[in-house]
């Protein structure tokens, strides 16, 4: 029944609706900040127990943790009856927010032998998938319909993201934002905000620590310094390309390993573990794990070598892509910062202001969430200034790196470019990209304007220079 323009049961309506939210979203919060709480800990202890390990026992650990990996993975999603993916962007599209509940603590502990072991990830996806969990279990206990199920369950992968790096701002549009290229579900963010900010609260109570940052003084806007930061968010766009082809790279050539040689899955991770083993022979051990002191070196101004990001990359390619489990939005943030570090002093920039427009961008291309990163360059760096260069660098990344991103379920919603046609709400996986009609039909008129004789002309001076 439609309402008259001036109704005053609407606002009522609205009211019930930001109160019902506070209520479901501030205890969706506070179970999920304290179960990822209890989880950063556990996680903190085990790796600080193997973090300066000789090389030789680093050699042993990589692909054992490889095998517990993948015998956790193997037997216990055996307990999964539900046919349920533990995918939270599936649960939100395909699962009406329903999440397997019986194996809540596969992922997490996986990750923990993954990074204890010297696995090359992150720490954010174990808590998103805490998260989304908890509460989808929430969901259930106050037996939600499947419209505020999925609301929730977006709430806990905002929380989740929060209580990892201390930004509830990014993290909450980050648990909406991931779920579709080029739209955002408004009617989530209240409830995500929400969620993410008590998680983040808790989360400090529980004394998980946190690090912020403290960019060095900017001058004045410069039209100039702007556009050397746009160029930095380009290079760093094809840096996330390389980065997600690397790693579906090596998760096809382990999957047509297990497929030629019939090969039992827990192998998979065994095998990419003595990979990681001979790859530290010559890559440095700091690539391993976590990497986040590369990070803070790299924010903090030092020089970063140029083939930084690809050692980082091959480490979390294989590590990732052979069946380990952990996070992959940390190892976002270490890419990007040492690619940014990196390339800066080429363009006339300082290290650290790369380092942190690099962190942005690769984080914004790579998930496909520009906002959400550009809100999270604010949140560590602050500062309306630093704003400004972050947020150019991390939309241009966004637009170079294409229809790619480090979550094949994603959906996409909306191409990237005029350009280019794709079929909506089709997840990023099983969706092919195509030139649109209007730039065919102009391209074959270019040519034809053009002649052969043309083209002659530019072989042959491409060939001169």
């Amino acid at each position: 029944m439609p309402l008259p323009r001036f109704n005053y049961i609407e606002p009522v309506v609205m009211l019930a609706t930001v109160v019902q939210w506070l209520v479901l979203a501030t205890i969706a919060g506070a179970i999920v900040g304290t179960g990822t709480s209890f989880f950063l800990h556990g996680l903190f202890f085990f790796v600080e127990g193997t973090a300066s390990v000789p090389l030789w026992v680093q050699m042993i650990l990589l692909p054992v943790g490889g095998l517990l990996n993948g015998l956790l993975l193997y037997y216990g999603y055996k307990a999964n009856k539900t046919g349920l993916k533990d995918s939270v962007i599936e649960a939100v599209h395909t699962q009406s927010g329903k999440m397997p509940f019986k194996t809540l603590l596969i992922k997490p502990v996986a990750a923990i032998i993954t990074l204890a072991s010297g696995g090359s990830a992150g720490k954010e996806g174990p808590c998103s998938h805490i998260g989304a969990s908890l509460a989808s279990g929430i969901g259930r206990v106050f037996k939600l319909n499947a419209e505020l199920q999925k609301r929730l369950v977006a709430c806990g992968v905002s929380a989740g993201f929060s209580s990892v790096f201390g930004t509830p701002l990014a993290g909450a549009i980050y648990g909406v934002e991931v779920l579709a290229i080029g739209r955002i579900r408004h009617d989530f963010l209240f409830p995500a905000i929400v969620a993410g900010v008590v998680s983040f609260e808790v989360s400090k109570w529980w004394g998980v620590p946190y690090t912020f940052y403290k960019l060095l003084p900017l001058p004045e806007f410069s039209e100039i310094l702007f556009l050397k930061t746009v160029l930095i968010g380009v290079i760093c766009g094809v840096v996330a390309w390389v980065f997600v082809d690397m790693i579906a790279l090596v998760r096809n050539i382990f999957a047509r390993l297990k497929a030629r040689f019939g090969l039992w899955p827990p192998l998979l991770p065994l095998f990419g573990g003595l990979v990681l083993s001979a790859l530290i022979l010559v890559i440095p051990t700091e690539y391993l794990g976590l990497s986040l002191p590369l990070m803070d070196r790299a924010l903090d101004g030092e020089a970063m070598p140029y083939l930084g990001f690809l050692w980082k990359t091959i480490l979390v390619a294989v590590t990732l892509g052979s069946g380990f489990y952990g996070g992959i939005v940390t190892p976002q943030f270490v890419i990007g910062a040492i690619a940014g570090s990196a390339f800066a002093p080429m363009l006339g920039l300082s290290p650290a202001l790369g380092a942190a427009v690099g962190l942005v961008a690769v984080v914004a291309s790579a998930s496909n969430t520009p906002i959400a990163a550009i809100l999270m360059g604010v949140e560590l760096f602050g500062g309306t200034l630093g704003t400004v260069y972050v947020a150019g660098a991390g939309i241009a990344a966004y637009l170079i790196i294409g229809h790619r991103s480090v979550y094949p379920d994603q959906l996409i919603a909306y191409s990237k470019s005029s350009w280019m046609v794709v079929r909506p709400d089709m997840p990023l996986g099983q969706e092919k990209v195509y030139l649109s009609y209007g730039f065919l039909r102009w391209w074959s008129k270019f040519k034809q304007r053009q002649g052969p004789q043309y083209w002659r002309r530019l072989v042959a001076w491409v060939r001169r220079r």
